[in-house]
């Protein structure tokens, strides 16, 4: 079996579940408490803040850690919106193509808050331009929310100019890089707050962080014994945040050389398909995407078919967004790019591991893909 859903999850890393393991056995204590095994608990923690930080350019008290990345979304949006709303600012902007969890938390605020939302166009290939994002902004704009590289198409956006014109408004900016983490640098782009999920880097399921700046004022959504700073209550997960931190130390690492070692194999993966199968098209920008994401459509066929054929010769892939998965309704990232939703209906995603295969394995792949949509779409 071939698995090509890494933007879903990937398997956790042996060295991150080496470094959580003592925190799940022998120095199990809880954090807050104020014993010896607590304590122990509590240095763990706050080592693993100061970690995160380091990487993501940010300061340890800037760092809260949540159960997922979604999670760490809902916390952006609402909690920076919701503090926004005792100072006048009743307006949010974000783009048609983000992941649910940041477009639900909107229609939250519209629905139950009277918050306005704006949704920045995007061009076909998903990109959002910073002259976009600067007419959407209004004097009572609480927050602009972008994905810093989309979950379905990969398309990478322009966060460092966009940064630029949303500081120039005095206006927060929240990047959700839960799919760009440890494949494009984080560090420097200015960003107000980031978010980011252990399970995208290795780290097993349920440890994510928010990270905010400690000047944007943020209410918490959960309310309790008052951990994080009282920005997320609930007792913390010690041994999910040694991971995280071990995970991004090591993807940061190595980013540069795997990022360039896996973009080689996904653009000649890309070229493989798109010269074996006359009807696929490339969806996202084929310039500025994730080294590690190819998506197509294939026009005459039905993406789920192909998924199955693709299964039953070995490979694991999506159509999409796995949060999405099961749904009869065309991708909502497609249809924002302007592509019909028949088409759109055709797509299926492939996104790499960061551990480059064969040298010869994108031209076998691409003529699997091939022969599965020649299998689908007939003579």
């Amino acid at each position: 079996m071939l698995y090509l859903d890494h933007a879903a999850t990937s398997p956790v890393r042996p060295e991150v579940l080496d470094a959580m393991r003592p925190f799940l056995t022998g120095v199990f204590g809880n954090p807050s408490s104020h014993h010896t095994v607590g304590e122990a608990a509590a240095s763990a923690l706050e080592d693993a803040r100061a970690r995160v930080a380091r990487v993501l350019g940010m300061r340890a008290g800037d760092v809260i850690f949540t159960a997922s990345g979604t999670e760490a979304n809902n916390l952006a949006v609402k909690g920076v919106v919701l503090a926004g709303l005792e100072r006048g600012r009743r307006h949010f902007v974000t783009t048609p193509i983000e992941h649910e969890s940041i477009l639900e938390s909107a229609e939250y605020l519209r629905r139950f808050h009277g918050v306005d939302v704006t949704y920045v166009a995007v061009t076909g290939e998903g990109r959002v331009t910073p002259d976009a994002v600067a007419d959407a902004l209004r004097d009572d704009t609480a927050l602009v929310s972008l994905g810093h590289a989309n979950n379905e198409i990969g398309t990478v956006q322009d966060a460092a100019a966009i940064t630029a014109v949303t500081k120039a408004a005095g206006v927060p900016l929240h990047l959700d890089a839960v799919q760009s983490a440890g494949w494009l640098p984080l560090a420097g782009l200015g960003a107000d707050a980031i978010s980011i999920a252990g399970h995208k880097l290795g780290t097993p399921k349920g440890i994510g962080a928010l990270v905010v700046r400690g000047r944007v004022p943020l209410e918490p959504l959960l309310h309790g014994g008052g951990q994080e700073r009282g920005r997320r209550s609930g007792t913390e997960n010690v041994a999910g945040a040694v991971g995280l931190a071990v995970a991004l130390e090591l993807a940061e690492a190595e980013r540069d050389a795997v990022s360039a070692q896996v973009g080689d194999m996904t653009a000649r993966f890309i070229t493989g398909v798109l010269t074996a199968v006359p009807k696929a098209a490339l969806t996202g920008d084929p310039v500025h995407r994730l080294p590690a994401t190819a998506s197509f459509t294939f026009a005459g066929t039905s993406g789920e078919a192909v998924l199955l054929e693709l299964e039953r010769r070995g490979v694991i892939s999506s159509s999409g967004s796995a949060c999405a998965a099961g749904s009869d309704d065309p991708s909502h990232v497609l249809l924002a790019c302007g592509i019909a939703p028949e088409i759109a209906q055709t797509s299926v995603r492939f996104t790499f591991a960061r551990t480059p295969l064969a040298e010869n394995a994108p031209k076998q792949l691409a003529a699997l893909v091939a022969d599965a949509v020649r299998a689908v779409a007939g003579p």
